[in-house]
């Protein structure tokens, strides 16, 4: 069986700003905004400078938003090799899309869904597979 991997987490805030010192002073953590969008890169662990991935095995990076009516709380994000399919298969088993397909930058898309517990959880498909 094909076993997609949690790659990335979002934590929404209130206050951006006030969020970005706590993860900062509590863990150490890189947080820089994203060039061009509203969003804060979270490093948490040391990357690749040419595939921006993580160079521990099972490490993950983040991202710090602010808080929306659509995603209120933290959201892990599960690497997939087609959205669009992965979305029809969520929807056949219960679930519902929140956001659909979004690109983001060059880098790849993105979308979102509720499961049937009612969590929200990030899709990502890679433009730059490696």
């Amino acid at each position: 069986m094909h076993h997609s991997r949690v790659t990335h987490f979002e934590l929404p805030a209130d206050n951006v700003e006030r969020a970005k010192s706590f993860y900062q002073k509590a863990f150490g953590w890189d947080i820089s905004q994203f060039p061009g969008m509203e969003y804060h890169m979270v490093g948490t662990t040391e990357m690749d400078q040419k595939t921006q991935m993580p160079t521990k095995p099972g490490a993950i990076n983040g991202g710090l938003t602010k808080r929306n009516n659509e995603v209120k709380g933290t959201v892990i994000t599960i690497d997939v090799p087609d959205i669009e399919a992965t979305l029809k298969s969520v929807e056949k088993l219960g679930g519902k899309m929140v956001r659909k397909k979004e690109p983001v930058a060059d880098m790849g898309f993105t979308a979102y869904f509720k499961d049937t517990e009612g969590n929200i959880v990030g899709l990502w498909q890679s433009t730059r597979r490696m």
